[in-house]
């Protein structure tokens, strides 16, 4: 669904573009929430940011078909929602947007805002409401954050078409009727959607399966268990006066402090494994498996194309960049060439998305040790 240069006018480009950079800004915020733990395990979830950037970018190079002569690809936004967070997810989808624009030419550089605004920000937002609204009624089961998480990413497929069909109705350039656009992108888009459904429902599934507390929308999934312990004593007789309590004398050396008798939290689980495999997927489908992908027209290329949409649409910026089209350049030979510029792209996608949320990260940490500073003795 990469809009290009030349579909939307200038003026709702640049207004899409202020919303665009607004979401960005109020998510990189709220990443900052999301990052930070707050003892929900946020220190577990930052390092996996970058790799749900680059494992986005290495599905949405499998396109699969869905109709004839059509065929669709992830769009990653309830993905990316459900296993980092929204505001984090939304910076996600962005970063894969920005590495396509500039690197692959895919989507236009003019009309990345429209792109962020109808890919990253509306299928975040609203497949992760759809998310939790769902968990909060089925039961509180690991099935259910994967039932939630199929439903969600449906939804939000034809919910990103609708909002494309909106820009188009205000900023258009092609001569065909909002209507027209309305019924073709909807149509084919919810045929997408199911696609999108499966991909991410077998993606969480795996992760929850394997390390359920990574999972951002899993947290608080099973409250943990307390021991109540109820002393049991021997009935006393009747009108019997009630035995005082004697306490047992211990020795000097025997006496430990309180402290010590209290258990330790246990130390966080690595995350080495889980992101050695991520990468691991991400290569191997980027780098391999998208030499078989379909190689019909995605859903708008379609819809553009029956529509006569195309007919306005500019060259993109970086047509020759020495990656454009998900191919290196002057390589003649095509699984190789376009198996080196996905593995570049995941590795670029990867670097910049880790390096954002480092510094996400570290901006937290650096507020939290300023207001620890900042506090008087009597609040220590």
């Amino acid at each position: 669904m990469h809009v290009p240069d030349g579909f939307i006018n200038a003026p709702v480009s640049v207004a899409t573009g202020a919303v665009a950079a607004a979401a960005v800004a109020v998510s990189l915020r709220g990443a900052r929430r999301e990052l930070g733990g707050d003892g929900l395990g946020g220190e577990r979830t930052a390092p996996l940011a970058g790799l749900v950037a680059a494992f986005i970018f290495a599905v949405q190079m499998l396109n699969f078909p869905v109709a004839a002569g059509t065929s669709g690809h992830l769009l990653g936004g309830a993905l990316a929602a459900i296993l980092v967070g929204p505001c984090t997810g939304v910076l996600c989808v962005s970063v894969v947007l920005l590495m396509q624009g500039v690197l692959f030419a895919d989507g236009g550089l003019t009309a990345l805002g429209v792109n962020i605004t109808d890919m990253a920000v509306t299928t975040t937002v609203v497949a992760y409401l759809l998310f939790r609204g769902l968990v909060k009624v089925l039961p509180r089961k690991r099935r259910s954050i994967t039932v939630a998480s199929f439903v969600s990413a449906l939804v939000s497929v034809p919910a990103a078409a609708l909002v494309f069909t909106f820009l188009y109705a205000l900023g258009g350039t092609a001569d065909v009727s909002t209507g027209k656009v309305l019924t073709a992108m909807v149509g084919v888009h919810v045929l997408i959607g199911i696609g999108e459904a499966v991909i991410t429902a077998l993606t969480v599934g795996a992760v929850i399966a394997v390390r359920p507390d990574l999972v951002y929308g899993a947290r608080g999934l099973s409250q943990p268990l307390e021991l109540k312990v109820t002393p049991v004593a021997a009935p006393a007789a009747p009108g019997a006066p009630r035995p005082e309590p004697v306490a047992a004398p211990v020795a000097a050396s025997e006496a430990a402090p309180a402290t010590e008798a209290e258990p330790k939290a246990p130390a966080p689980r690595s995350t080495k494994r889980v992101w050695l495999a991520g990468v691991a997927a991400a290569l191997v489908c980027a780098g391999g498996i998208s030499y078989y992908a379909s190689a019909s027209p995605d859903g708008l290329e379609k819809v553009a194309q029956d529509q006569g949409l195309d007919k306005q649409e500019k060259d993109h910026a970086a047509k020759d960049s020495p990656l454009a089209d998900y191919s290196v350049k002057d390589i003649t030979d095509a699984r190789l060439s376009g198996g080196l510029a996905g593995v570049i792209g995941v590795g670029a996608t990867l670097a910049v998305g880790t390096g954002v949320f480092v510094v996400v990260r570290r901006r937290r940490d650096a507020a939290d040790a300023a207001r620890a500073d900042d506090r008087t003795p009597e609040q220590v």
